[in-house]
């Protein structure tokens, strides 16, 4: 701006008359050296900060609700992700080992997210007609907990297939033991202790509504309906 203000008071003295007067510039000059200035002030105060002693203002104290239930002695949480997965496969056991004595065979189609968990198939009746599968979702939960928790894909495949579709629940006692279900000589000590399975046919009876990822059942109610295993052949 200093350029173009000496500029325009060039052409004024030569007799033209330009369309900016030279006065504009000259006070545009004037204010971005103000300007210019004051910022130069205020970066050169900034080299003499010096910090204060901080003044804590309020504090929080974070303890996780699955601690807190733990030195309660309540088991309404697994205590830590490796307890979950024992539950889990203690559960999938008890459930595979439940199908297998009815002489199934059996498959564990977890990893496969089809919609449940195993799939037990019958053997041929006597006449060489085909029985069809049985379709088994799987819950494992710790003695305590009060819910059960299903996904959308796996309600919506329990109301399309109706009664191929099981509902299992095995409650655990012990989340910390063995993840084997009893076998032929293992000390009773070593065998990990569970309720159930109990089977739950046709337990969902309406699809949830869109957006809705998963939906928690109380589990006193799905016992409530729930029979034992070989009720449901």
């Amino acid at each position: 701006w200093s350029d173009r203000y000496i500029k325009l008071q060039d052409d004024v003295n030569a007799g033209k008359q330009p369309r900016m007067q030279p006065e504009m510039a000259r006070r545009r000059v004037d204010e971005l050296t103000a300007r210019l200035e004051q910022r130069k002030t205020e970066l050169e105060a900034l080299k003499n900060v010096v910090s204060s002693t901080p003044v804590v203002m309020g504090g929080a104290l974070v303890i996780p609700q699955g601690l807190l239930a733990y030195r309660k002695g309540e088991t309404q949480f697994s205590v830590d992700a490796a307890a979950r997965v024992r539950v889990e496969r203690i559960a999938m056991n008890a459930v595979m080992d439940t199908e297998r004595s009815f002489g199934f065979e059996v498959k564990d189609v977890g990893a496969e997210k089809c919609g449940w968990d195993v799939t037990s198939r019958p053997p041929a009746n006597a006449d060489g007609s085909i029985r069809p599968d049985r379709h088994i979702e799987v819950k494992g939960r710790a003695k305590g907990q009060s819910t059960i928790t299903v996904s959308r894909n796996e309600i919506i495949y329990g109301l399309n297939q109706a009664d191929k579709f099981i509902l299992a629940i095995v409650v655990v006692d012990d989340v910390h033991g063995s993840t084997n279900v009893a076998e032929a000589g293992m000390p009773k000590s070593d065998q990990p202790k569970y309720e159930g399975p109990y089977y739950v046919k046709n337990p969902f009876t309406v699809e949830p509504d869109f957006g809705v990822a998963s939906i928690n059942y109380d589990l006193s109610d799905l016992l409530l309906k729930a029979v034992a295993p070989e009720k449901t052949l």
